[in-house]
């Protein structure tokens, strides 16, 4: 993993903690609500690219998809995680575990997984060989699951 990287995602995850002057202008239940808004998001574009990839293959309808994901992979979503955001809040619901506030270095580790595999996709994406989108889009998801499985309630 390079530095760079490294360093963004460390910085992602001091973010969160601290916040931003936007998501400190939200209160807590906004702060869920975004974040759930770009994961929903995020998977409307897997599940677009999942279907280029088990039927016609359209070259620009996986790159714009992927660099959707990326767009928001790299976006600081990791301010959305402000305190109060770790429990449900009124009728707004939360699927974070408590570990995602506490595990900082586990939480980095696979943050940075997800941007690498992000930024991978839609640089693959964008080269257009389905091949390669394929093994691809498979590492992206891998990253995906692995902060679901240690992260996220189900």
């Amino acid at each position: 993993m390079n530095t760079r990287l490294r360093a963004a995602a460390l910085g992602t995850l001091a973010i969160a903690f601290v916040g931003t002057a936007t998501a400190a202008d939200l209160k807590p239940e906004e702060q869920i609500q975004t974040r759930q808004a770009g994961y929903s998001f995020m998977s409307w574009n897997m599940g677009k690219i999942k279907a280029n990839l088990d039927g016609d293959f359209s070259q620009p309808q996986v790159e714009a998809a992927a660099n959707a994901i990326a767009g928001i992979a790299n976006s600081g979503m990791g301010a959305l995680y402000g305190p109060g955001t770790d429990k449900d809040i009124g009728d707004v619901k939360t699927r974070v575990k408590p570990e995602l506030f506490t595990d900082q270095e586990g939480v980095g580790e696979v943050a940075v997984a997800f941007i690498e595999a992000a930024n991978n996709m839609a640089e693959t994406a964008a080269l257009g060989d389905e091949a390669e989108v394929k093994a691809a889009f498979g590492k992206l998801g891998e990253s995906c699951k692995a902060c679901h499985k240690k992260y996220r309630k189900d």
